[in-house]
């Protein structure tokens, strides 16, 4: 094969490098501040900030008395601790209310079972100090004890009251979106000037039950397609765990939710008696992105790089005067245990209406329009698959080639759709999505990257270009 196009390395100077600043927030959730700056929250209190996606900078790590965001916190929250057994926050969301004022929406639970309770705490700032409301919702209460309604607590189709994702629909009316394995994803209406339930009980089932390893649940509208997305996290978050990120959509806040093969997510549930069935999880959901790796090729730079694991539990967040996307989560990687990192990824929405995800960090690129010249050549390809497994999905080596052919590891055809927007077929199947230039980090340099989606099988591929092209 001859490359041609992106693939003329060019030696006439060398790239300015990107540089970033890492933080470890598990589970963060994101919500611009008024100050302009970009706040994430997540578990065992930590919370950070950044101006530009790329950078961030902690404010708070760790449920300490001597902290700035809920000061006195062992005191402030000895209801929630004492009620979950545990000594620690998990996943929280920040909203503001009409008034200006902030809701941090809090939960705690003991790990092992769903004993949890998920509470609110207000602030005149985002950076806090919250003062704590008291905790609207409970679960594992056990077999015997019953609910404020009067029902006995079911674990297999009640909700871990945990994971909480706050926010408006297009007409103004609060929602919040929860749970965590045990009996699904449940969303409830909120009143917009209080921040609580507008209505007891655990609200509506959107989709679980019978211990389903689902988690994370997160809504973003997009007034272009008209849709309101749902991104969940499915699988195990350890480093082994297979924790991937998937999508559904629905036109209402409330449901139905549907993914890309037009299943209503309310079937996806573990059978009757089952535990953590994965066999029944994967069949749902339109899968972004899971464990992945580009491998290094001979004249590169990074030989020595590190796969990506268990991306999860993301939020997401629309820049309006930019008109951009992003996909904020955390992530494992590859020979590095159980620590992990934020990750930001801008995000675009192909012809058919879903999400794809860029295959790099953020790094300010923007999205350009291409010719076929600038993107025909070699790319490392990775086909995410469908599967919950802890199994790497390693590049292979590709060809676009200029007569709208793909050779090699994966055979096909492909074509420039529109100013930057690429149709793939591989194997029968038909992948929509977007050219990109990005900063390959391992490489250090930049490439054309492609993402693209089969809506037909819900499942996403990545190609980042194998040689460098210019600034």
């Amino acid at each position: 094969m001859t490359g041609c196009g992106q693939q003329e390395k060019l030696k006439s100077s060398e790239p300015v490098e990107k540089s970033f600043e890492e933080v470890s927030v598990h589970d963060p959730s994101v919500l611009q501040g008024e100050d302009g700056e970009y706040y994430i929250f997540g578990s065992h209190l930590a919370v950070a900030r950044t101006s530009d996606l790329m950078n961030w900078t902690y404010v708070n790590q760790g449920v300490k008395n001597d902290n700035t965001v809920i000061p006195n916190v062992v005191n402030e929250m000895k209801e929630a601790f004492e009620w979950s057994h545990s000594n620690t926050f998990w996943a929280p969301d920040v909203v503001q209310l009409n008034d200006g004022s902030y809701v941090m929406y809090y939960c705690n639970c003991k790990g092992d079972e769903p004993l949890s309770c998920l509470g609110m705490a207000v602030s005149d700032s985002i950076e806090g100090p919250y003062t704590n409301k008291g905790i609207i919702l409970k679960s594992g209460m056990g077999a015997d004890v019953e609910d404020e309604d009067g029902n006995l607590y079911q674990a297999t189709q009640d909700p871990n009251v945990v994971d909480p994702d706050v926010f408006y629909d297009e007409d103004g009316r609060l929602w919040m979106l929860y749970g965590s394995y045990s009996g699904g994803i449940f969303i409830k209406e909120m009143d917009p000037e209080t921040g609580e339930p507008l209505e007891s009980g655990y609200g509506k089932k959107l989709l679980g039950a019978n211990h389903l390893r689902i988690e994370g649940p997160y809504i973003i509208y997009n007034k272009e397609t008209g849709y309101y997305y749902m991104y969940l996290s499915f699988g195990g978050l350890d480093s082994d765990g297979g924790y991937n990120i998937r999508v559904c959509r629905s036109e209402n806040p409330d449901g139905p939710y549907v993914d890309s093969m037009g299943q209503d997510m309310i079937d996806c549930k573990g059978p009757s008696g089952s535990f953590f069935s994965d066999v029944s999880a994967e069949l749902y959901g339109t899968k972004l992105m899971g464990n992945y790796k580009f491998l290094w090729e001979e004249g590169e730079e990074g030989e020595n790089r590190d796969g990506y694991l268990s991306p999860g539990h993301n939020s997401c967040l629309y820049k309006e005067d930019t008109d951009q996307y992003f996909i904020i989560y955390h992530t494992r990687r590859e020979n590095h245990g159980e620590d992990h990192e934020v990750r930001v990824h801008q995000m675009f929405f192909n012809e058919d209406g879903w999400p794809v995800v860029a295959p790099y960090r953020y790094a300010e690129e923007t999205l350009a329009a291409v010719e076929k010249k600038d993107v025909t050549g070699r790319y490392k390809y990775i086909n995410h698959g469908r599967k919950i497994s802890a199994d790497i999905n390693e590049s292979v080596d590709i060809e676009l080639e200029s007569n709208g052919k793909i050779t090699g590891a994966a055979e096909g055809t492909w074509e420039l759709t529109g100013d930057s927007d690429i149709s793939l077929t591989v194997d029968g199947d038909t992948y929509k999505g977007v050219f990109l230039k990005q900063w390959d980090e391992d490489g250090k340099k930049y490439v054309m990257t492609f993402t693209a989606l089969c809506t037909e099988t819900g499942v996403s591929v990545w190609g980042s270009g194998l040689n460098s092209i210019e600034e």
